[in-house]
């Protein structure tokens, strides 16, 4: 069980990192005025929000 704990908190930060790098890239796409690219970093991100949101779920749940 702990190794599965320990894939998830990983799994985690992982998302966190991946996070904040698309949220920095929807800013330069926006100051960029690059509509497209901004839409798909918004749908990135919102993606990525739902995988950490069901891996702490599990994590909570005791994963």
């Amino acid at each position: 069980m702990t190794n599965r704990k320990k894939r998830l908190k990983k799994g985690i930060e992982s998302l966190e990192e991946q996070l904040k790098l698309h949220e920095e890239k929807l800013r330069k796409a926006e100051e960029d005025d690059d509509i497209e690219l901004a839409e798909y970093y918004k749908k990135e991100i919102s993606a990525k929000r739902k995988d950490k949101e069901e891996k702490e779920r599990i994590l909570d749940k005791g994963g």
